[in-house]
This record gives structure tokens, sequence and C-alpha cells, in this order.
């Protein structure tokens, strides 16, 4: 695969961008990557995009280093996912270390505690946009609402631990494809 410099530094700076201007995490990034390597560059289709977000977020890690490895590897190969992967994580870690420096020097009510309980409240919105998209992208059937209500509730309300959702999830898809799909052949005969 053969890619150019120019692609290479889009792929850094997409991921920077995001990095450090988005605040509530990996999945209030996702819009944010999306308009720059979906609608602005044409690295890829919108369906392949959130094919990749949804894969970023089911797997453990921290969902923008995973999404800028699936997006970096797809755009440039193991060169752009180092590249994008260092994008996404380097602005974090530099403002973490200034943060846990200055924190101490920062009052910690007042005008600062204001603003930092905004930053919360908006990025809740961006969370949820990322919800709605990844949602419309994925659900696509009863069968998806039903898992999906099902999921949120054993998570929200039990002590049922999210990993463990995944992976009941995961094979309810595995004996549901498996159910449609034997379904499907017997028709066809």
């Amino acid at each position: 695969m053969k890619t150019d410099l120019l692609t290479y530094w889009r792929l850094f700076v997409i991921f920077f961008k995001a990095g450090t201007f988005t605040f509530a995490g990996g999945l209030a990034m996702l819009p944010v990557i999306q308009r720059d390597v979906v609608d602005k560059y044409k690295m890829m289709d919108k369906d392949e995009f959130l094919e990749y977000g949804t894969l970023s977020q089911t797997l453990p890690g921290v969902i923008a280093l995973n999404c800028a490895s699936f997006v970096g590897r797809r755009v440039g190969g193991t060169i752009g996912m180092l590249i994008a992967g260092l994008g996404a994580t380097i602005s974090a870690f530099i403002l973490m270390i200034l943060a846990t420096v200055l924190l101490q020097f920062i009052p910690q009510d007042g005008p600062v505690a204001g603003a930092f309980n905004g930053i919360r409240i908006a990025s809740s919105a961006f969370i949820l946009s990322a919800a709605f998209t990844l949602g419309r992208h994925n659900i696509k059937n009863f069968f998806g609402v039903i898992l999906m209500l099902s999921a949120f509730v054993l998570v929200q309300f039990t002590n049922i631990s999210a990993p463990l959702v995944v992976l009941a999830a995961g094979a309810a898809g595995y004996v549901y494809d498996h159910l449609s799909n034997k379904k499907d052949r017997s028709e066809t005969k």
C-alpha cells in the first residue's frame, strides 16, 4: 500500500485534533473524526468508518486509540496506524502531565468549577450524538432493538459487568445469525 506524506500528515492532524479538542472520551470523538475521514478527505466511506467506530468501542482499550489504529491501518498501513495512534494520544499525554502539575495551583471552586461543570454537560451531548449515530448504523431490525435494550437494562440496572454483556450479545448475535441463515437456506430449497 503506497501512501503519500500528505495522507500521513492528515491522519496525524485528524486524530491530534480529535484527541486535543474533544472532551468526554472516545465516543465523543467519533463524529469529529468521521467529519474529516469520511466527508472532508474521503479516506473511506461512512459505513466502513462506522464499522471501525463500533469495533473501537467494543474492544478493550481506549476508544480513540482503537479507532486511530483501525482507520490509520486501513488508510496508511502500519505506518498510518502508528501515526494516527500518536496523533490520538500525544496531546492527552502532554495535557495530563501539565494538568497534574498545575492542578495544585488552580482553585477548586468558583469560576473554574463552573467551567468544568459546563464542559461535562456539553460532553454528554457529544456522547449522546455518537450513540445515536452508531445506533442508526448498527440496529437494523427488531432483534437489534431487543438486544440493544437488553444490554442497556443489564448494564444500567444490574451488577453484570459490561464485558460480560458484550460477550453475551456476541453469542446472541451468533445464534441469531445462525438461525436466520438456516431459515434462509431452508426457504431456498
